[in-house]
């Protein structure tokens, strides 16, 4: 149950941070000078939130079976 709470949290902090990132990453790299707040921010979430989402499922799921040494009996 710890795991599975710890996936789901994993998704919109998953999806925050990539969006945020993926946004600034293009907002500060791209060429494109016509629009490049709207490439930004369709990138961010269209394609760098969704896979910080994945990629916080995979944490979360990873870090929510972790127990202290000695708690199983």
């Amino acid at each position: 149950m710890r795991r599975s709470f710890a996936a789901l949290l994993g998704v919109p902090i998953g999806y925050a941070v990539f969006a945020l990132a993926g946004y600034w990453g293009i907002a500060l790299f791209s060429g494109n000078g016509f629009d490049r707040s709207v490439e930004a921010s369709m990138t961010a979430f269209f394609f760098a939130g969704p896979i910080g989402a994945v990629v916080g499922v995979a944490v979360g799921f990873l870090l929510g079976g972790r127990s202290r040494k000695g708690a199983r009996t």
